[in-house]
């Protein structure tokens, strides 16, 4: 009887322990069963107090400051795309609203950016710093341009990419076709104060002096007027000759007369020059002339080639994108009779559209081969800045390389003198691009 008295009082011992002053239980049983029935329900200010007391303080403070960290991160992630956006957008919507919070940097190339391929691969010795350096540099020049509004003639875009370009390479000679007014020849005369200038243009630029603001420069030699000459008829071995020049590599040539740009690049690789500058490297479906852009949008190229299928993404993808950008092109304005898309709804554009024939895809494709054939470098200068910078609505970004200063660095924009010009300098950019054509096989 003593030992059933005995173990009877020790199972109600067990049954009755209590908890301790910590939550855990005294007796040293069965931790691991349910606690919401061997444990009291403490208040978690009573827990917080116990844990800070045998571990301090430190932890909790550090836990905290991470979270703080983490939440701040996210943040700045999602907004660094959200600034101002003009408000005189072609459509009640915000471009944000509908292109979503990755901003409208993520969309540049979207629809794919065709780029001619060079025979070994080569590319142009200046970087993306290099770019942001001169435009420091450029800003200042450009505000003190003789002609302020240059409408239906460059922009600060190619106005920047034709000063650097010529700049970085220092030519012993430039030349010009098509000067219109003179900005651009301003523009060479700022990158190269001593070098000599030719300039071809039907128009002398001083007969624009009686209307407005032109300029002729003094160490210019004119082809223009009664004596304007066709880059492709004048005698460049005679003029070559008269001006001193015996290495045709150290001329720069700069095109921005709307000519068929294939018929150019011919009569350029005949004369021997290497350096060419292209101001208007027209898109596909757009255009007044078959441009480098043109010939080297396809199917093999990455970014290149089109659908004409009224039904696909692509289709679906431009129809959107007409609402926000002038220069947009859909599906009907790419694809012409047979579905044909290369060139300009597969027409060939020359002299400012005032002639032009079909070409097969066939002829289309052994252009772009040809033009391989010969190039060692091929660059398309990038947009300045990003449409919500710049408020352009113009240009497409899905069919254009991200900008030098991209979308969200209005700190960057605004120091470096960007935020002074008006707007409608930046709506001019038509994929500037310079080429590098290969030195004659020996």
């Amino acid at each position: 009887m003593e030992r059933e008295s005995l173990l009877e009082r020790m199972h109600s011992m067990r049954r009755g322990t209590v908890l301790s002053d910590d939550g855990e239980g005294g007796g040293g049983g069965n931790d691991e069963g349910d606690e919401s029935k061997t444990k009291k329900n403490i208040p978690f200010t009573t827990r917080a107090s116990n844990f800070i007391s045998r571990n301090g303080i430190l932890w909790p403070c550090l836990t905290l400051t991470l979270l703080l960290v983490l939440f701040t991160s996210t943040a700045v992630f999602y907004t660094r795309s959200l600034v101002c956006v003009s408000s005189s957008l072609p459509d009640s919507h915000s471009r944000f609203y509908f292109f979503g919070f990755d901003g409208l940097d993520s969309d540049f190339g979207s629809l794919g950016v065709p780029w001619c391929r060079s025979k070994h691969g080569k590319t142009v010795e200046w970087t993306s710093k290099d770019l942001l350096k001169g435009l420091e540099e450029f800003v200042p020049i450009y505000e003190t341009r003789p002609i302020k509004n240059n409408m239906y003639g460059m922009g600060f875009d190619h106005s920047f990419g034709l000063w650097f370009i010529a700049q970085w390479l220092k030519p012993h000679l430039m030349i010009e076709s098509g000067a219109f007014k003179g900005h651009s020849t301003w523009i060479l005369r700022q990158a190269m104060p001593g070098t000599q200038i030719i300039s071809l243009t039907p128009r002398h630029p001083e007969k624009y002096l009686k209307k407005g603001p032109a300029y002729v420069d003094e160490n210019c030699t004119y082809f223009a007027g009664k004596d304007f000459v066709d880059f492709g008829s004048v005698d460049w071995r005679s003029v070559m000759k008269k001006h001193g020049i015996t290495d045709l590599g150290r001329v720069l040539v700069f095109f921005d007369d709307h000519q068929n740009e294939l018929k150019r690049l011919k009569q350029t690789l005949k004369a021997g020059f290497r350096h060419i500058i292209f101001e208007d490297n027209y898109d596909t479906g757009t255009g007044d002339h078959y441009s480098l852009r043109q010939i080297c949008d396809q199917f093999y190229i990455r970014g290149g080639g089109h659908s004409c299928f009224r039904d696909s993404d692509e289709a679906r993808f431009r129809e959107r994108r007409k609402k926000f950008w002038e220069k947009a092109v859909d599906i009907n304005e790419l694809c012409g009779a047979a579905e044909a898309w290369w060139g300009v709804r597969g027409y060939m554009r020359d002299n400012f559209n005032h002639s032009h024939k079909a070409i097969s895809y066939t002829q289309h494709f052994q252009n772009s081969r040809f033009v391989e054939s010969i190039l060692d470098i091929y660059w398309e200068l990038p947009p300045v800045a990003g449409p919500s910078l710049t408020h352009q609505t113009r240009y497409d970004p899905a069919r254009a390389t991200s900008p030098i200063v991209e979308d969200g660095r209005y700190g960057l924009f605004q120091r470096l003198g960007l935020a002074r010009f008006d707007t409608s300098v930046f709506n001019g950019y038509t994929q500037m691009v310079y080429v590098q054509i290969s030195k004659p096989e020996s």
